[in-house]
C-alpha cells in the first residue's frame, strides 16, 4: 500500500509539476496563424512540437499518465482518483509559485494543507480497511 501511495504522489508530481511548463511552452500559440482550418491546426501542432519546453513537459505529463494506469491495477479507485488529482492541484500551485507564475496566498496554502490532510486520511482509511481483512 505504501508503494501505491508513492506512485500516486509521483503521478501528482508529474501531472501537476508539468502544468506550469506546458503553459509556458504554449505562450506564443495564439500568435500562430494558418491559412485555413487545417492549416491553422498544422501550424499550431508544428509550433508546439518545435518547442522543447512544451514537448519535454508533455512527455513527463504522459509518463505520469502511464504511472497512473499501472497504479490503478493495484489501487482502490476511491484512493487513487482523489489522491492523484488533488496532489496534482497542489503540485501545480507550488511549482507555479516557484516559477514565479503566481505567489502562494494564505488561501492556497490552506488548500494545499487540506489536500495533504485529505490524502493522508484516505490513505490511512484504506490501510485500516486492508488490515481488517
Amino acid at each position: 500500500m505504501l508503494q501505491t501511495l508513492g506512485s500516486l504522489v509521483l503521478v501528482g508530481a508529474l501531472w501537476g509539476g508539468t502544468n506550469p511548463g506546458l503553459r509556458r511552452g504554449a505562450r506564443g500559440l495564439r500568435a500562430v496563424r494558418g491559412g485555413s482550418l487545417a492549416g491553422q491546426a498544422w501550424a499550431e501542432v508544428a509550433y508546439l512540437l518545435g518547442n522543447w519546453q512544451y514537448v519535454s513537459c508533455w512527455l513527463l505529463n504522459q509518463l505520469g499518465s502511464l504511472v497512473y494506469l499501472l497504479t490503478l491495477g493495484g489501487a482502490r479507485l476511491s484512493l487513487a482518483v482523489p489522491a492523484a488529482n488533488g496532489l496534482a492541484l497542489a503540485f501545480t500551485a507550488v511549482v507555479g509559485a516557484v516559477l514565479g507564475e503566481e505567489r502562494l496566498t494564505s488561501k492556497s496554502i490552506v488548500g494545499i494543507v487540506l489536500i495533504l490532510l485529505g490524502t493522508t486520511l484516505c490513505y490511512t482509511d484504506k490501510m485500516d480497511a486492508e488490515s481488517e481483512v
